[in-house]
């Protein structure tokens, strides 16, 4: 027994990877095209793990409108999209068309562009176009991350009570702890941001690179 999550070792991290819901065909090739054509960029796709619990949690909530800013190539857009309940929706930022072009192919080739709406343009610029009441179930930040704190203040207040943000790369690799770049000090003082905030219940999990999850009240 431990009082702490263990650090994972690549053949530990293999295991937890066969043992939850391993990545399918669509979604390893995704994965492997992404590191093929975007090597310089690929660490911004979620790790597999981390796609699996997005599906799992998207149906565990019963999400019917979710809202994903930052895409990237798609393996999250992809994951929140399998996990929509029926008549679900997903509505994605992003700024790349060269990007998103991948996801878009994705998208087709699983079967859910029917479910995904994508939104190109700044997302501290285009969320204000999404409506101003309590209505989704679901958010994920993954995006530039000096703008998280942009993404919060408009996301909050348009979740409804009990709607579910989960927010990535909120460890930055330990450097939370001393901060060494623009990036890491945003980080860190958004983190602080997310625990004083009394609109939210939240806890940040060791998964991947650190994900926080928030209930909004």
């Amino acid at each position: 027994m431990t009082t702490k999550s263990i650090p994972l070792t690549d053949e530990l991290h293999a295991y937890l990877v066969g043992h939850g819901a391993p990545p399918d065909e669509i979604m390893r090739d995704l994965a492997e095209e992404t590191r093929a054509v975007l090597p310089q960029h690929a660490q911004m796709q979620v790790a597999p793990e981390q796609a699996a619990f997005l599906t799992f949690l998207t149906q565990l909530l019963g999400v019917r409108q979710a809202v994903e800013v930052g895409t990237f190539t798609g393996l999250s857009s992809l994951a929140i999209a399998r996990g929509l309940a029926e008549g679900g929706r997903l509505t994605c930022f992003d700024i790349s068309e060269e990007f998103t072009g991948i996801a878009r192919r994705y998208w087709d080739r699983a079967g859910v562009a029917d479910r995904i709406e994508l939104r190109i343009g700044p997302a501290g610029d285009r969320l204000h176009e999404l409506p101003h009441e309590r209505y989704l179930d679901f958010a994920f930040i993954d995006a530039d991350k000096t703008g998280y704190p942009v993404y919060w203040a408009e996301l909050v207040p348009r979740m409804r009570p009990g709607g579910v943000i989960a927010v990535d790369n909120v460890l930055r690799g330990g450097r939370v702890i001393a901060p060494q770049s623009a990036d890491d000090r945003a980080i860190a003082a958004f983190n602080d941001e997310v625990l004083a905030d009394v609109r939210v219940d939240a806890v940040m999990l060791p998964v991947a690179d650190g994900l926080t999850l928030a209930r909004v009240r």
